[in-house]
């Protein structure tokens, strides 16, 4: 039994057995990414999709995942390749690809306007080490990274990406603990510190998915927006007012299908609170 540092989980893992993450497995003793280069998608979206808006716009990036997730949102729109059994189906059929490859693949893209890698629709963070190996690579050959996370992991895993990461779009699901704990699985105070770190070193913009019920008040939404307006750069200048939030819209799947989707006016009043103290706010799936 070996007991994983990747996230706030901290799972003991038997040997042979997986984490909660369903991508990190115990072998001889150590855990390692059974994730490694098996991946499950792989697209030439536009960059404004990941979402970043201020971040190369009109933009084309070539977007890889994986499998696996160490949060256990119920309402996930990728549960296919996250942590549904579907995923672990999944996770069987996943294709091999070497750092090189994916490499030579985004290359290949540039004559169709590709700017780089986005690791993105299941968790990156929990298959980190093909992402380090890969972006390295990437950097080398004058490509941009790209990483869509919820955030979920401990400093030396951030520490670890940042040299080689030049943008992240960053899930802040919510303000509460409750919320983070209860519903998604998760711990806020885990994702308010790699959000911390991460925008002294790159491009940070962040999503909050209005969730009926859950996460949707004016009161939460200020709160959120007043401590990211807070953040500092690497100097200690205030820079959280221009760090851009995407206010996006629930719709009912996966294991959360007992409410309706988010009222568009109600997205619109919580974009306006959020732009009390943010300069740059957009809505999503409005």
């Amino acid at each position: 039994m070996a007991r994983c540092s990747v996230c706030f989980h901290h799972c003991n893992i038997s040997e042979g057995k997986k984490g909660l993450c369903g991508a990190r497995i115990c072998v001889n003793g150590n855990v390692v990414s059974e994730n490694y280069g098996r991946i499950t998608a792989l697209a030439l979206d536009p960059i404004e999709k990941k979402p970043l808006r201020r971040f190369f716009p009109g933009s084309m990036i070539l977007s890889v995942g994986s499998y696996g997730c160490n949060l256990r949102c119920p309402f996930c729109q990728n549960h296919e390749i996250s942590w549904s059994k579907e995923a672990m189906r999944m996770s069987e059929k996943a294709q091999k690809i070497t750092p090189e490859e994916l490499v030579y693949a985004a290359k290949r893209a540039k004559s169709r306007g590709n700017i780089g890698l986005a690791f993105t629709y299941n968790e990156p963070l929990v298959g980190w080490e093909f992402v380090r190996d890969t972006a390295a690579m990437a950097h080398e050959a004058g490509l941009i990274n790209v990483m869509v996370t919820n955030g979920t992991a401990e400093p030396q895993i951030l520490e670890a990406l940042l040299p080689y990461i030049d943008a992240m779009n960053i899930d802040l699901k919510g303000f509460t603990e409750h919320y983070y704990k209860s519903v998604l699985g998760g711990d806020l105070d885990t994702v308010k510190a790699f959000i911390t770190r991460a925008v002294k070193e790159c491009h940070v913009e962040l999503t909050t998915l209005i969730v009926p019920g859950e996460n949707d008040s004016p009161k939460e939404m200020r709160a959120l927006t007043e401590w990211v307006a807070g953040l500092r750069d690497a100097k200690g200048n205030t820079i959280g007012r221009s760090i851009p939030l995407h206010v996006s819209r629930f719709f009912p799947r996966f294991c959360m299908t007992d409410r309706p989707a988010t009222d568009i006016e109600r997205v619109y009043r919580l974009a306006d609170a959020a732009r009390e103290k943010l300069d740059y706010v957009y809505t999503g799936n409005c």
